[in-house]
């Protein structure tokens, strides 16, 4: 017959919450991750009741005017800084430092989710960790979502993150009027069968329509239904069965019979 202290730490730690996708997510160029939050909520509930969402501010200040000022309120942020040609960055080793460490913390995640620069970032990121030339301590990204997203031109740059096809999961959100579409269809090269939703729209976070609900969701729920099988035992469980264990030992917790 099983102890109280199994009954608990089972009933605790082994009964598995109902998972969801966790997505780590980069918003765009001199936004803010609650901008990023805003857009996001014009999805439909089927598509974001599968998701846990966080959205990361950049580790650097706006400098210089943001397209969103009388849009959406400050402050705003940068992941990085570039020259006019988009072949130098500024910043992009404290940027990755700062989003490994965070993963560190705060993860593990299932994957990214990033909108323009944001986008730049998260297909850049998933190349380097392919490699294993960033966030090494995470484990490998399960799939990522490409909005608006484009390649890193600087020669360096492009070897380390794209020398050899991407195999993570990928979906792209493609507009048929945004100013980095042809880059756009870059970034699919990239990527091994990457799946593409086209819209309609500008250099936006799109709405989806009933088509591209169903395909998001025909994208997400194997990805869901194999997490569930691997749901990652946090370091809150292992706390929360470390606490029951001690207080079964201290005479704290008492049965009624």
């Amino acid at each position: 017959m099983p102890s109280v202290a199994e009954n608990l730490t089972a009933n605790c730690c082994d009964e598995p919450p109902k998972r969801k996708l966790r997505l780590l997510c980069f918003h765009g160029f001199r936004t803010s991750g609650s901008i990023l939050a805003k857009q996001i909520r014009k999805w439909d509930n089927s598509i974001v009741d599968l998701l846990d969402l966080t959205f990361l501010d950049a580790p650097f200040p706006c400098i210089g005017k943001s397209d969103v000022e009388g849009i959406f309120p400050p402050p705003y942020y940068e992941w990085f800084r570039f020259n006019v040609e988009f072949t130098e960055y500024y910043g992009m080793e404290e940027c990755v430092e700062y989003i490994s460490n965070y993963m560190d913390k705060h993860g593990p995640f299932d994957g990214f989710l990033g909108f323009s620069q944001g986008a730049i970032l998260a297909a850049a990121l998933t190349g380097l960790q392919q490699k294993r030339l960033a966030l090494l301590h995470h484990p490998p990204l399960r799939f990522v979502i490409i909005i608006s997203g484009a390649l890193f031109r600087n020669e360096e740059m492009m070897k380390d993150c794209y020398s050899e096809q991407i195999k993570c999961p990928s979906i792209h959100f493609i507009g048929t009027n945004d100013w980095l579409k042809d880059y756009n269809k870059q970034v699919l090269k990239m990527f091994d069968n990457p799946l593409v939703i086209q819209h309609g729209g500008k250099h936006v976070v799109p709405r989806l329509g009933e088509d591209d609900v169903v395909t998001l969701r025909n994208f997400l729920l194997p990805l869901l239904e194999e997490a569930s099988l691997i749901l990652p035992v946090t370091k809150m469980a292992l706390a929360n069965k470390a606490n029951i264990l001690e207080a079964l030992s201290q005479n704290e917790i008492s049965v009624l019979t």
